[in-house]
């Protein structure tokens, strides 16, 4: 009886046996060792500015693509996306370089406080609950999700004007910080030639008169920027200005007639002021 118990586990256990090699044969899942060279190189934050979820997906995407044309990891740069290429025998797409952009002007100063909110210190939060403490809508909240969610300490909130101000050199444009505004004042856009940029700091959508009386330095839509651009680089929509930085070639004619002072010049010298012509006194 012993034997014929042992014969009988023995058996049933060389059935289980062959019947999950041949399910693990069968379902087997390969995967590309290239996978895990690509991933090597990444920089392993896994912070989403690429558009998959994560180094590993990025990776996985990489390697199956026939072209690296569209994909493109923000923290590693170049430097990262040439490796990758070297990996796989592709050629290394282009891509402008991007710096996080916050697109709201209202200071304190200009942007009055009108209440008072006793709530929790999130902008999501307060968002889903009421306008905010001034006249704007539109505007920061100030209670810095963004600053949270950059994991390059590249952000912070101006304990004076109590808006986000981004550290340049720190920025991957990882787009963590766009991801976490609820009032989506913060974009991504290029970084231009010399960090030169101009932009309208302003997502105002209010008409003119509102707009102006809840911010002093919104966009009161008066178009003005419009028809003083040569290239065509900015659009009006909804009562809001808005420069087109694929188009835009910083000829900064539209900063002059703003005026609001909504549209900002950054990293610029300062302009030439042109010498005023003395008349000669004739006796």
């Amino acid at each position: 009886m012993i034997l014929i118990a042992i014969i009988s586990l023995g058996g049933i256990g060389a059935l289980g046996a062959g019947l999950l090699y041949a399910a693990s044969r069968k379902f087997e899942v390969y995967e590309d060792p290239r996978i895990a060279e690509v991933q090597e190189v990444l920089p392993g934050v896994n912070c989403g500015g690429c558009g998959k979820p994560g180094c590993p997906a990025f990776a996985t995407a990489c390697v199956n693509a026939s072209t690296l044309e569209g994909l493109f990891c923000p923290v590693g740069g170049k430097d990262c996306m040439d490796k990758v290429a070297a990996i796989l025998g592709l050629e290394a797409g282009a891509a402008d370089p991007m710096v996080a952009v916050v697109r709201c002007n209202g200071t304190c100063a200009a942007r009055p406080q009108i209440n008072q909110y006793d709530g929790a210190r999130s902008c999501t939060i307060a968002a889903s609950l009421y306008g905010g403490e001034t006249g704007c809508s539109f505007g920061c909240y100030s209670f810095g999700d963004c600053v949270t969610s950059c994991a390059f300490d590249a952000i912070h909130i101006n304990p004076d004007t109590r808006l986000p101000e981004v550290i340049e050199d720190k920025c991957t444009s990882c787009g963590a910080c766009v991801k976490a505004c609820p009032k989506n004042i913060i974009e991504l856009r290029k970084k231009g030639p010399k960090s030169r940029r101009v932009f309208v700091s302003c997502v105002n959508k209010d008409k003119g008169g509102i707009a102006r009386k809840a911010c002093a330095n919104a966009c009161i839509g008066c178009g003005k920027c419009v028809k003083e651009c040569p290239f065509e680089a900015i659009l009006l929509n909804d009562n809001l200005a808005y420069i087109d930085y694929q188009k835009c070639r910083l000829c900064r004619k539209c900063v002059g007639v703003c005026p609001t002072g909504a549209i900002h010049e950054l990293n610029f010298p300062p302009k030439k002021e042109k010498p005023v012509a003395v008349k000669e006194e004739t006796n």
